[in-house]
Order: C-alpha cells, then structure tokens, then sequence
C-alpha cells in the first residue's frame, strides 16, 4: 500500500455523485497528476485526500489511516487562496501561518521553526517579498508565498489544485520545481493540471471524468483511447489506427479547446490558509 490508497471510493455533494466508483494506488515519493476535463473531479480528490469531503462508500487512506488523523501531515494549496480583505499580513507572515499545525497559533516560534520559515521562503525564491504586503503582491508571487507556506508545514503529502495556471513564467519555473524536488525529500505530490504536458512529466498520471478512468504511468494512461472517454472526442485519426503521434498531438490541441469551452471546474469548499 502506498502513500495514498482508494478502494471502489464514491465521493458525494449535496447529495450528487461526483466522484462515482473509483480505485487507485499512489506510491510514496512520487509526483502525480490529476488530469481531466473541466467538473471531472479533479479537486474533488484532492478534498477527499486533506479530509475535506467524505468517502461514502469505499474507502481512502492516506499514509495508513483516514484523511482526517493524516491532515497534520497533509499540504494542501487551493487554487483560489482566501485571504480576507483588510488584515495587514506580510509575505513572511502568510508564510509562517504553515508552521500553526505544529507550533499552535499562539505559541511562540523556536529556532528550528524560524529556520523552516526561511528555507521555505528561499526555496520558492521570495525572500524579497518578505515584508511586502500579500494584498500588493502579483498572481504569481502570491501563489509562491503560498506553496512556500505550504513547505513550512511538517508534511509527507503536498497536494497542489492547478498550481501553474495563469503563472508568469519565473513563477511556474519555480513551482514546478518544487514539483520535481518534493519527491527527494521522501515527500508524495498530487496536482491537478490540465496540461497533457504537465501530467507527461509526472511519475503517476490519473485521468478523470467523473471517476478514475485510468491510472498509473504517463505511457499508460495518457493513450489516444483514455483520452478520448475522458473528454468524449470520440475515435481520432482512424487511418493511423488511433495510436500515432499526430493523433495523440491532435488530441492535446482539441482536449484544451473543448477545457476552455466547459464551465467551471470542481468549486473548491472554502478553506482558511493555515
């Protein structure tokens, strides 16, 4: 069993199946993408992972207990941070806030606390933004000082809802890095992404639409069949048998015209930084 394990899981919301039946197995130390067209589910699965939705029936469980009794250990980036208009809080504040999990609010940091603070911010390259107001920073830089609360955090498991989108490129270079690197660190990464590109790169890939359609490796998943169930495109380029590189390349450029073209993806519940 890996760091993450589904088992025939159903994911409700008010009431609606949006996750229906689904199984999978992560390896610990692994990069994994979650991959799909808009509403698949997506985030869905990431709530289910950090305890923020039930599983009703089956089963998950994360570094070998339930979500819940895991979430201490579990790193979790929204794609939509909430920050409340009006409180004066600095980058390296936001930042700091990682370290509550295991600090308490109220009690004061130590120096190995100070030093993860610092490591984070230096490793998502905002130590310049370190008394800057999170209300004047970019997109970018905000989600930067967010992954970097998230490293502050004592975790095993860092989930990531579409961390590249709409990311300047300094920026996206940066997080996908982190990405990469989480995994040397013993640490187990799952992000969602609507990138086929993105999820190419990753060790794990799973494909979503409304359920698990498929899972394991890139090669494995990311095929002209899995992809055409997933977004509903039908057979591709049937003179090349389906599994050529121009239909599998034709597929990506249709997949993101038919992402731009749905509605909104999974709406994420609301979820104080922490």
């Amino acid at each position: 069993m890996g760091s993450i394990t589904a088992t025939d899981m159903r994911i409700f919301r008010d009431n609606q199946v949006v996750v229906d039946t689904s199984s999978f197995d992560i390896p610990d130390g692994s990069t994994v993408a979650v991959i799909g067209p808009n509403g698949s589910g997506k985030s869905t699965v990431l709530h289910a992972i950090s305890g923020l939705l039930e599983v009703n029936p089956g089963s998950l469980v994360v570094l070998g207990t339930t979500p819940d009794e895991a979430l201490d250990k579990v790193s979790y980036v929204l794609q939509h941070m909430p920050i409340t208009p009006g409180i004066p809080l600095t980058g390296r504040e936001v930042v700091r806030m990682g370290r509550f999990s295991t600090t308490g609010i109220l009690k004061r940091f130590g120096r190995e606390d100070r030093e993860r603070v610092s490591w984070a911010m230096e490793q998502l390259d905002i130590m310049n933004l370190a008394n800057r107001s999170i209300h004047s920073l970019s997109g970018g830089q905000r989600q930067r000082v967010f992954v970097a609360q998230a490293l502050a955090q004592d975790h095993t498991i860092l989930l990531l809802d579409e961390p590249l989108t709409g990311l300047d490129v300094l920026s996206a270079q940066v997080i996908d890095d982190i990405i990469h690197d989480e995994p040397d660190q013993g640490c187990t990464v799952v992000f969602t992404t609507h990138d086929l590109e993105e999820a190419r790169a990753a060790d794990m890939v799973l494909l979503m639409s409304g359920r698990v359609v498929a899972s394991g490796t890139p090669a494995e998943v990311l095929t002209p069949e899995h992809l055409a169930e997933a977004y509903g495109l039908g057979a591709l380029h049937p003179e090349h048998g389906g599994t050529s590189t121009t239909a599998m390349w034709s597929m990506t450029t249709r997949s993101r015209d038919i992402i731009t073209k749905r509605g909104s993806d999974d709406e994420a519940p609301h979820q104080t930084a922490r």
